[in-house]
């Protein structure tokens, strides 16, 4: 867990994300004061992983996956995201490992938030 929480407090000395966004992700990681809710509204495997990236020059990007897609493919998938010219920028600052356990653990919720110095915003939402 401490590779974790370093990898935040990086993020936050690089300006991808402020101070209270490292603490509730850092107390997600130690299970503490969870702000993700449970999914309780329907079955978790119907959920859908979104993905939103949008930037100053109009470049967006709107991604919805079915959390049973994810689930299955997410760790190959980024490995072959990073490889695209186009997709690689994106994907460089988005935590798999926390995508991953937040999956196995069902959460439910905005689980990324990045804005860049750029003008460029990622979100990562199950809902």
């Amino acid at each position: 867990m401490k590779d974790e929480i370093s990898r935040v407090l990086t993020m936050v000395e690089d300006g991808k994300i402020d101070k209270e966004k490292a603490t509730e992700l850092i107390n997600v990681m130690q299970g503490k004061n969870r702000t993700i809710q449970l999914s309780k509204d329907k079955p978790y495997v119907n959920k859908m992983l979104k993905i939103r990236v949008t930037s100053e020059a109009g470049d967006n990007v709107n991604v919805n996956l079915p959390i049973k897609l994810v689930k299955a493919v997410l760790k190959v998938g980024t490995s072959i995201a990073e490889k695209i010219p186009e997709s690689e920028k994106y994907v460089k600052d988005i935590n798999i490992d926390l995508l991953i356990e937040a999956i196995e653990n069902e959460l439910d919720g905005q689980i990324v938030d990045i804005t860049l110095a750029s003008g460029e915003k990622v979100f990562v939402v199950i809902e």
